[in-house]
């Protein structure tokens, strides 16, 4: 049936009749907003609190210790930053966090952790990460990495193509009814021994390194120092790479565990 030229609409005929197809209305893409430039990093740890402002400025630190509390940290930073302005905040802290929001007490600080308003207290957007995923990440230069930070317990990281996955993996269990923490943490290189520690150091890496197919491990924490001899495709961190990952995590502005396609290769702070 032959339909007549007003069952068109005004946009079809026009089209027909200029001989052109009509134009689509293309969405605008929503400008990324640009990151803070002053960042106020601060590695929360069970013996000091160690924070910077900005990517060059004196690291200092203040003491921490088991009774020390969320409201108790942030009084101590903001004191000793009251001269010195900054734009945001990133924290390192030792345990587990979801969403940016702390998800469990730290084994040795004090409470009021889980549910603290760091934004508030601060009067500062604040960003919340574990703190061996932000050295991690300021000590990731691309690829399939794991981090083990050797310290009071033992902190872990796995970042792949620049996906960022905290993991607890120091409690888990790992032989003899004790867990990873157990063999490598600062209580079994008391118990053992430095020798032995860093055998049972050397074949925990062996393993996780063979379970998650990683192509490089890179060891941090207080304690990594210690070691003689790294086990093949290790390489030793630097405390210092907390400071360089605590700013990269503003990079993408919807999550702290993705890192921008600038920073998914780079050279970071640290010893073959």
């Amino acid at each position: 049936m032959q339909r007549s030229a007003q069952s068109f609409t005004p946009l079809l005929a026009t089209a027909l009749d200029s001989g052109e197809n009509p134009r689509m209305r293309v969405k605008k893409k929503a400008s990324r907003p640009k990151p803070p430039r002053r960042i106020l990093v601060i590695d929360v740890g069970g013996s000091n609190v160690k924070f910077r402002v900005g990517d060059h400025g004196k690291i200092k630190k203040c003491p921490s210790g088991p009774k020390m509390s969320a409201a108790e940290m942030v009084e101590q930073v903001r004191r000793l930053t009251a001269n010195t302005p900054y734009d945001a905040v990133s924290i390192g802290y030792p345990g587990l966090v979801f969403r940016d929001k702390i998800a469990a007490e730290p084994y040795n600080l004090g409470g009021g952790w889980v549910g603290f308003d760091f934004g508030k207290a601060f009067g500062k957007p604040v960003r919340v990460i574990n703190d061996a995923a932000m050295q991690a990440i300021g000590s990731y230069t691309g690829g399939r990495m794991l981090f083990l930070g050797l310290g009071t317990g033992l902190g872990a990281t796995l970042i792949i193509d620049g996906v960022v996955e905290p993991m607890e993996i120091g409690h888990m269990p790992y032989k003899h009814g004790r867990s990873f923490e157990d063999y490598v943490g600062k209580r079994a290189l008391e118990r053992f021994g430095t020798k032995k520690w860093r055998k049972e150091v050397s074949d925990v890496v062996d393993q996780l390194k063979k379970a998650l197919e990683v192509a490089y491990v890179v060891l941090g924490g207080g304690n990594a120092k210690r070691l003689k001899r790294l086990p093949k495709d290790t390489r030793l961190g630097d405390n210092l790479n907390a400071f360089v990952g605590g700013p990269l995590i503003w990079q993408e502005s919807d999550t702290p565990l993705v890192l921008s396609s600038p920073h998914r290769s780079r050279v970071a702070v640290g010893k073959k």
